[in-house]
């Protein structure tokens, strides 16, 4: 609980010394610091004495109700013949409320030194609870940054091992991948080794075939040639061993004639022997 402070009222002797004219600025100072006007009422006391301790301790007061600590703090600090219990209670609630508050357990602390008085005992209790909620507060929020930090960095650490594990997973993965495509490529090369045998064997099997088939013709062929031999007269040429087509089909037709001739029995040319007593030398006989 702040003290509440009590507005001084000048004595009547600075009253009858300072005259009518100080008694309308008091009443419109004063009235101004009623009205929460405390700028007004500070400049209302200045143009009073400036060296009585009482306007200087209103002076105080006014500055303190305006919050402008630190001149207040300034003002009190300079005051004399002003009840010091009272002056280090209102210094430990300028630094009260500017949260400083070792400053102000220090003020209090002072002025209980002087006396004992209730408000400026609460306001000392009030100063170490602010105190020790602002450090706690401050503890707090550094727990929070450190708490942060940590999880930060244990995030860090867990999305590393997470990677460093996909990354692992991603070698294996690609590790077997390439142990079944090596089978495969064998197997493949295999089938195409293969293939190519199997082509290469139908190859020389067709080729085979096909000079065996050759050989078959050309045996054949002889073997024409040998019954077409055969058939043939004795006039007949001899067949050329390299013929032309057209030169073997004309061959083989003129054999064909021949052979169909053979089998028409043509007479042959006959001589009958001559009788030396009939028949001269030199005379010619008809064969028929």
């Amino acid at each position: 609980m702040i003290r509440r402070y009590i507005f001084v009222v000048l004595s009547l002797s600075i009253f009858l010394v300072a005259g009518l004219k100080d008694f309308e600025t008091i009443q419109k100072a004063k009235e101004a610091y009623n009205n929460k006007e405390y700028t007004k009422s500070i400049a209302n006391f200045k143009e009073l004495d400036g060296n009585s301790p009482e306007v200087g301790y209103d002076i105080a007061n006014s500055y303190y109700k305006a919050k402008q600590y630190d001149k207040a703090i300034e003002k009190y600090k300079s005051l004399k013949d002003i009840d010091q219990h009272d002056i280090d209670h209102n210094i430990g609630n300028s630094y009260f409320q500017q949260k400083k508050w070792d400053d102000a357990i220090k003020s209090y602390e002072k002025a209980l030194k002087i006396r004992e008085d209730k408000d400026t005992k609460f306001n000392l209790e009030l100063a170490k609870k602010m105190k020790r909620q602002e450090e706690q507060k401050r503890q707090n929020k550094k727990n929070k940054e450190k708490n942060k930090k940590d999880q930060d960095k244990k995030q860090n650490k867990k999305d590393q091992n997470k990677k460093d594990q996909n990354k692992k997973d991603q070698n294996k993965k690609d590790k077997n991948r390439d142990q079944e495509k090596k089978p495969n490529q064998q197997k493949k090369g295999d089938k195409d080794k293969k293939r190519d045998q199997n082509k290469k064997d139908q190859q020389k099997k067709d080729k085979s075939n096909k000079d065996g088939e050759k050989k078959k013709q050309e045996s054949n062929r002889q073997k024409d040639d040998k019954k077409e031999d055969k058939g043939s007269t004795q006039g007949s040429q001899p067949k050329e061993s390299k013929m032309t087509k057209t030169q073997k089909m004309t061959q083989k037709e003129l054999d064909r004639l021949l052979k169909k001739l053979n089998q028409k029995k043509l007479p042959s040319m006959m001589y009958q022997a001559s009788d030396p007593k009939k028949q001269k030398r030199g005379e010619e006989v008809n064969p028929w």
